[in-house]
Order: structure tokens, then sequence, then C-alpha cells
């Protein structure tokens, strides 16, 4: 199950454009449906496909699995940078999918904690996404808390709604900075000629806010630290193509011709902090830039 705070930005919205926006990989018609057959609710409660959003609202999303797959359990080695019996923090590499979906049933990163688990991992999200409380994009590296028991599911994913948990991400952008930080804070929403892209909004969409760094200039292009207030889908990527500073290797949001080779967009989850849902105690994770990212900063010092 997923869970969805209501903002002020987010009053009187219909609950289905609402999630349309939220949602990435349902359509309008079958959250629609979803609705109307109460697997989405509104603080508990069912409530009908136009239903206008109040301030401090809570959706809960909970979305009936196919009946159909059948999710294998595989040896994948997994960085592991923590473990106990409520949660499980991961370090994902470049170009590993976190849960199955169409197209990628095997080698995710599901995969392979259903392994190392042995079936011990939140049933909350169900078959596809089992302990599942965020993930980052295939092509994205770093760290990410994976749910164990369903205590620290529902208390994890309730942190992420209300923008509580502290996550930073190192990127190299193209272009250099007037200023060495800044503050974007815009709508995000789907993109209005492209539906499977996000773009920055005039209205309609929900509020996104990045604090970016400048930590390092390399000639053309520019290592930054991005700190995520909230965490609109594509949110980094669509800030910084936004202000005129693209994610190098990004095929959605970056120039159409693209260099080195790359296989998607530099870009790592650095640090993620949460309170500990068992001890509520805070915990930190960082981990080192991964090895492809440290090489192209080379190769970019060295054409610098």
């Amino acid at each position: 199950m997923d869970f969805y705070n209501v903002e002020k930005c987010d009053i009187n919205k219909r609950i289905d454009l609402f999630l349309n926006d939220e949602i990435e990989d349902i359509s309008r018609s079958s959250l629609q449906k979803y609705i109307e057959n109460g697997n989405i609710k509104v603080n508990s409660k069912k409530v009908s496909k136009n239903y206008k959003l109040r301030e401090n609202d809570v959706i809960e999303v909970d979305i009936p699995e196919p009946e159909d797959i059948n999710i294998e359990a595989e040896n994948i080695e997994l960085n592991i940078l923590y473990e106990d019996d409520d949660l499980i923090v991961i370090n994902k590499p470049q170009n590993m999918v976190v849960h199955p979906a169409p197209g990628h049933y095997s080698g995710t990163l599901v995969n392979g904690l259903m392994y190392h688990c042995k079936g011990n991992l939140s049933g909350i999200n169900g078959v596809m996404r089992p302990g599942i409380v965020h993930r980052i994009d295939k092509d994205t590296s770093g760290i990410l808390v994976i749910a164990k028991s369903d205590l620290a599911h529902n208390k994890l994913s309730k942190q992420l709604a209300e923008h509580s948990m502290t996550r930073v991400y190192n990127a190299i952008v193209y272009n250099g900075f007037d200023e060495e930080e800044g503050t974007i804070s815009t709508l995000i929403g789907r993109s209005q000629n492209d539906r499977k892209k996000m773009a920055v909004l005039k209205s309609g969409g929900r509020n996104a806010v990045t604090h970016y760094k400048v930590l390092e200039k390399m000639g053309k292009f520019t290592l930054v630290q991005l700190h995520l207030e909230t965490g609109r889908t594509h949110q980094i990527r669509v800030h910084m193509a936004h202000i005129g500073h693209p994610l190098l290797g990004d095929p959605v949001y970056g120039p159409k011709k693209q260099i080195f080779n790359l296989q998607g967009q530099v870009l790592h989850a650095k640090v993620l902090g949460f309170i500990h849902p068992r001890t509520n105690e805070y915990m930190e994770f960082e981990t080192e830039l991964p090895d492809y990212f440290i090489k192209l900063m080379d190769l970019l010092k060295k054409q610098a």
C-alpha cells in the first residue's frame, strides 16, 4: 500500500487527476475503477472518483496484483549497507530495475531481495513490490531502504509522505553556474505533450522543491549536490533541465545527442536518513560515488 499526503497546493483537485500525476504506470481510467472498487481510499474511507481533495487528507492506494504473475527469487549479489529484522538498506547499482514490471520480471532488486530475505519482506505492496517503500530509476544508482515488516513499511511510507526523510544526491550536469547554490521551487506534473514525461507546470501540478549546491566545476560540466525537500517523479531530472542544467546522460530530459556512451543519467543517491520504525532513532547512510561516476569525472577533468 502507498500513502499520499494532500498539501495546500492540492486542495480541491479531483482525486483521479491528482493520482494520475503521482502514479506513472497506471492510466486515469484504471485509477477511476480502483477508486470505485475501494482499492483507493481517503482517510480509510471509500470515496467517489470525482472526490475533491482537502488539506491533510491521506490517500491510501492498494492496487491488486495481476493474478498470473510468478516472481522468482534469484541469487543476485546485493550491496547491503545495513540490515535488521525490520528493514534492509541497499546500495543499488546503475542499470538495475527496482521491482518487476512488464518487460522486467527477472534480474530486479526485488528478485534478489526475495532470495536474500527468504520471503521475509513486507507484503503491503503485493507480490510485484514486496518491501518496496520508495524507488529510484533503473539508471540511477544509490541508497534505498526496504521494509521487511509491515510495521516498518507503514512508518517509512509515512515519513516519505511527510517529506521527513533526508535524501541527498550527486549528479553531473551540463553548463556552469552563476551562483554556487540555490533552490528550485515549481509545480511538477504530467507533460501535456507526452504523458510518459513529467514537466514543470504553471498550474495543476504538485509543489516540488530541490536545493542544489555546486561541488566542482569540470569545464562544460558541473558536479552538484541535490537535496530533495519533496519527492516527485523525476523531480531532479525535470528541475535541473528546467534551469538549463540537464543531467549528463539523461535520454529523456537531456540533449537528444548523447555523449560518452553512457547508460543513462549520471545520478547517484548518496545519502539517506530516516527514523528507525521500531527504535525511533535517526539513522543516516552515505555511500562513496560508484566507479562509473568517478571514471567519468576523471575524464571530464582531463578534458577541461
